[in-house]
């Protein structure tokens, strides 16, 4: 398989590019990489390989139903008193190749239309440009389909060899190509081992290998080729780490018989009828001598050939699923979406306004139009009055749009600048949020500081997404005075629940030791003030707030965890020089 190097690894992804081009009718190809230099110059490539005059249509990042299959042409149909329909993008990228862009927010139900469309007579290619973070994802609908991917992110541009006389001749010889019954055998093999269950993907990597074939110029699928498509269909898919094999027992001596006999005076099973022994001018000579081999060795080398490639979480022991198995998440753009007045427009459906839902009027001309002949004719039979020059619509006629938005999140970080606090490990407490306000603008989630010392709490930062203000105003922070920490909670607690009535949902981080010495009032005084600090923690918890303890002191003490308990917070102790641990823990909490 390829080794480490960005040549080598940019002549696999031509590679990659080459097998797409070669028959893209049906097949899906991931291109995960950011606008630049590396994607610009493969997509360029993969134009150059396709078959000259072949379609290649770019679709939007939002489609509509209608701008996919079409649909009434509502000037044309006014202008010409007669529906005239429109071919939607689907139809035009027939027996071509359909660009999607920003794949990973394409909605679940977009995707489930364009997939349908694989199964057609004449369907288009798909290439899916992922432009997502590490934690988003395409629909599992769309995951299922892919049969080859390239991650072009940490590539630079190398030569693009199109190979266009390598493609014709390829392209001649694919309907040709077969794969012989062992050869089938070990990819179904190798997908089991690997954990790969829908059988799509193996009928996919299948069809890779007899592509590959055919660029290499083979009458019939070979070991090579097999172990090519298991390591670039099957091993993104892997969802386990295969068992190391075991040496094989002996076989037991054959007996002596009739029927062993004339086996043996028959001499070896004819295989002529599975290649052609003229082929390729002796090239095939040299096959034959692999296609000897065992079925055994033959599998365990297509399986080799897919380990070698697995996703690095399996290797690390990871429990997460595959990024790119059909369990994997569903794609950011429709997880947690909410229904209302703003956000993306969905289809328009039939219906009437009102209820979170807006009349789309376009699409009520559209369905009105092609019945106004017949509604005017009508009217006038029943009225005796022409009807001309007005547009009639009627309850059928009214279409509604509904609008989808992501439910925004807030972190709502308490942080304890306190004098004891600021004794311990304030600084490292910075780190570690800086840490977390990073990941937060990753997601796209706000995050807002608070701050309690002397006598009362100071929100530092509203709730806010700009990452370059939360850095300043945590630089900033002050350390030093008393420690009110229920002034601090009920600080928190009113800033969530107004973020939570506004639709948003809310997480507390709160960093502290927990030793509370100054009251609600602000009056100074271990006793009360651990007292209101309990009420606070206690009204916390019945708001039903996820919130999330960490305690910065430099040796266990009861009252953190007292706090966490009274709260209904998770603990978590920070120690020193480990700050990717609160990162950890506050995104499963998040989750």
């Amino acid at each position: 398989m390829s080794q480490p190097g960005a040549v080598q690894d940019w002549d696999r992804a031509m590679l990659v590019a080459r097998l797409f081009a070669l028959q893209p009718a049906g097949l899906v190809l991931r291109i995960r990489a950011g606008v630049g230099p590396a994607r610009d110059a493969f997509l360029a490539a993969l134009h150059d390989m396709l078959p000259p005059g072949m379609p290649v249509l770019r679709c939007p990042a939002h489609p509509t139903d209608e701008a996919l299959l079409g649909g009434l042409d509502l000037p044309a149909t006014l202008a010409a008193g007669r529906p005239v329909q429109r071919q939607g993008l689907i139809a035009r990228a027939a027996g071509g190749v359909l660009l999607l862009a920003s794949a990973d927010r394409l909605p679940g139900d977009t995707a489930s239309l364009l997939c349908g469309k694989l199964d057609s007579e004449t369907p288009p290619g798909l290439v899916a440009l992922d432009e997502g973070e590490a934690d988003e994802d395409l629909p599992a609908v769309l995951l299922d389909r892919i049969a080859l991917r390239v991650d072009l992110d940490a590539l630079r541009p190398g030569r693009c060899d199109t190979g266009r006389d390598q493609l014709s001749l390829a392209r001649g010889r694919l309907p040709s190509v077969r794969t012989p019954a062992p050869i089938a055998d070990a990819l179904c093999s190798a997908a089991l081992s690997l954990g790969v269950m829908p059988m799509r993907a193996t009928m996919l990597a299948g069809r890779i290998a007899r592509m590959a074939a055919a660029l290499a110029g083979h009458a019939e699928v070979d070991a090579d080729d097999a172990a090519l498509a298991a390591a670039l269909v099957l091993s993104p898919r892997a969802t386990t780490v295969p068992l190391p094999a075991e040496a094989p027992a002996p076989p037991p001596p054959p007996e002596a018989g009739p029927e062993q006999g004339e086996q043996n005076e028959a001499g070896p099973p004819d295989r002529t009828h599975m290649r052609d022994p003229e082929a390729n001018n002796g090239h095939q000579a040299g096959r034959d001598e692999d296609q000897e081999a065992p079925p055994d060795d033959l599998r365990q080398t297509v399986l080799d050939a897919a380990a070698a490639m697995l996703p690095p979480h399996l290797l690390d022991g990871a429990a997460a699923p595959a990024r790119g198995s059909a369990s994997a998440a569903q794609g950011r753009a429709g997880a947690g979406a909410v229904l209302g007045t703003r956000g993306r427009p969905l289809t328009p459906r039939p219906g009437r306004p009102g209820q979170g839902s807006r009349l789309a009027l376009v699409e009520t001309l559209r369905h009105a139009a092609p019945w106004q002949k017949p509604r005017r004719e009508a009217v006038a039979r029943r009225t005796g009055e022409a009807a001309s020059g007005r547009l009639l619509v009627q309850v059928s006629d009214l279409h509604v749009t509904r609008y989808s938005r992501r439910p925004r999140s807030t972190a709502i970080f308490l942080v304890d600048a306190s004098g004891s606090a600021a004794m311990h490990r304030l600084a490292e407490a910075k780190g570690a949020i800086e840490l977390l306000l990073g990941e937060c603008y990753v997601r796209r989630d706000r995050v807002a500081l608070l701050a309690f010392r002397g006598t009362g709490t100071e929100l530092l930062l509203p709730p806010t997404g700009a990452l370059a203000r939360a850095r300043r105003s945590l630089a900033a922070l002050p350390g030093g005075g008393g420690t009110p920490v229920a002034s601090g909670l009920d600080a928190a607690v009113e800033l969530a629940c107004q973020l939570r009535r506004l639709g948003e949902t809310t997480l507390i981080v709160m960093l502290t030791d927990g030793r509370a010495n100054v009251a609600r009032d602000g009056t100074p005084g271990r006793a009360r003030a651990e007292q209101d600090a309990q009420a606070s923690a206690m009204r916390l918890r019945a708001a039903g707030l996820p919130a999330l303890l960490v305690d910065i002191s430099p040796r266990v003490q009861p009252h953190a965890q007292a706090l966490a308990t009274s709260m209904g917070a998770r603990y978590l102790r920070l120690l020193q020089g480990e700050p990717e641990r609160l990162s950890s823990a506050v995104r499963a909490l998040a989750a």
